[in-house]
């Protein structure tokens, strides 16, 4: 389980893409986000600083993370 602090996520649009960038790495990823905290769980077979990295290149910055 990984612990994501990502900036610009506003609407569920936000939200629909950075759980689609997830599961292109692995779509059995589960994720978690919730808007007022900028938290993303994530439960994935993907690396920690892949993901971090998708997410980051699909224009969402994550400024923290962690391994829960």
């Amino acid at each position: 389980m990984y612990e994501l602090t990502v900036e610009g996520m506003s609407c569920g649009h936000c939200v629909g893409r950075v759980t689609k960038t997830v599961q292109e790495l692995d779509e059995g990823a589960k994720v978690e986000i919730d808007l007022g905290t900028k938290k993303v769980r994530i439960e994935s077979r993907a690396g920690l600083e892949q993901i971090a990295a998708a997410i980051d290149e699909a224009g969402y910055p994550v400024t923290a993370r962690s391994v829960a």
